[in-house]
């Protein structure tokens, strides 16, 4: 006769292995997905730091074109200075919550 605790706990074992499953699947998503911000928040490093040495230097030619060019670059560079911050609180944020977190248990103690 089949016990029902038994059938319960193989359905619950079955469950498990599911969610274990997917968590791992997930898990390496996220990490692969944070691999690649890091990535991009240091190549939109180097090229604000490219952006930011040409716009230094004075523009010799005093066509419309070329002014609006630099335009162009300079609100370029401040996209890039933006996104990286953004990108970067996310971060940050996450770090201070977690730190918070860890306070109000240390606190509760």
């Amino acid at each position: 006769m089949i016990n029902p605790w038994m059938v319960s706990t193989g359905v619950l074992a079955i469950a498990l292995f599911v969610s274990m499953r997917y968590m791992f699947k997930f898990a390496r998503i996220i990490i692969r997905m944070q691999e690649a911000v890091e990535t991009s928040l240091d190549i939109l490093d180097d090229k604000y730091q490219t952006m930011s040495e040409v716009l230094e230097k004075p523009v010799f030619f005093d066509s419309l074109e070329v002014r609006q060019v630099v335009s162009d670059i300079s609100d370029s560079r401040d996209s890039i200075l933006f996104i990286a911050s953004q990108l970067g609180s996310i971060d940050t944020s996450q770090d201070d919550q977690e730190q918070s977190a860890e306070v109000d248990t240390n606190l509760e103690a």
